[in-house]
């Protein structure tokens, strides 16, 4: 097949003692990483010890920027204005950047994490908010098909990502049901899901309707309670499509 995927997964967002998700089990299953900025997880250490890690693996390291909500690990929507949101989003993806530069990795590309991610597919001001910060740094930006978010990037040529993801649900329109927590999947029905989202263009919703998708990465969360394993059949499902290494 023509056909080529990414496999992405939220990482490097547990923060001093606190630890979330297994990072080091699941990078050998990815290409991609989205590696935390400290608003929503993440501190210095743990941003510079993730940075190693995919860089040991050979993955592509992306700024996973957040609402400043650390308390609801970012998963809750706030009314912040289009240049305050660009400030926020730079200064994290600068933050992260610095420790990029010092481990001589690129910055490949940029994804808005929780909530923000949800916003930006819905409301201009802030899908113009990302898109003014991503022009600083000119990589391309994850996000979810067929929404605002998409329309805004190709508006402004900006380079747009189209993401699928594997561990969560769709409603009927084509947008995802965002849940403060992450259940268990199936890791074979994720696989799949992911496989015919990438292939056909399909994936089917809660209510059973059939909605078209577009998917050039795939995300799995770090934080999904079988994660490692959800991460390995969808690896396995989709080798034969995967990009090689840089």
């Amino acid at each position: 097949m023509s056909i080529q995927i990414n496999i992405n997964c939220d990482m490097g967002e547990s923060f001093g003692l606190y630890k979330f998700g297994d990072d080091e089990a699941i990078m050998p299953y990815i290409s991609e990483a989205n590696v935390a900025c400290g608003f929503h997880g993440s501190d210095p250490n743990h941003m510079q010890n993730t940075i190693n890690l995919a860089k040991a693996h050979k993955v592509k390291v992306g700024a996973h920027f957040s609402l400043p909500d650390l308390q609801g690990f970012g998963r809750r929507e706030m009314k912040i204005d289009r240049v305050e949101m660009r400030n926020l989003i730079i200064y994290q993806i600068g933050a992260l950047k610095g420790f990029l530069d010092a481990a001589g990795v690129p910055l490949n590309h940029l994804k808005p994490h929780g909530a923000l991610y949800g916003m930006a597919a819905k409301f201009e001001e802030t899908a113009h908010a990302i898109a003014d910060a991503a022009s600083v740094f000119n990589v391309p930006v994850f996000g979810l098909s067929n929404t605002l978010h998409e329309s805004v990037f190709n508006a402004r040529g900006i380079e747009f990502i189209p993401e699928f993801f594997a561990d969560l649900d769709y409603d009927n329109q084509g947008g995802l049901i965002i849940t403060r927590e992450h259940d268990a999947v199936s890791p074979e029905q994720a696989a799949e899901k992911c496989f015919r989202a990438v292939t056909q263009g399909l994936v089917t919703s809660v209510d059973g309707k059939e909605v078209a998708v577009s998917a050039k990465t795939i995300c799995i969360h770090s934080d999904t309670p079988n994660a490692l394993a959800v991460a390995s059949a969808v690896n396995a499902k989709l080798a034969p499509l995967m990009r090689p290494a840089a």
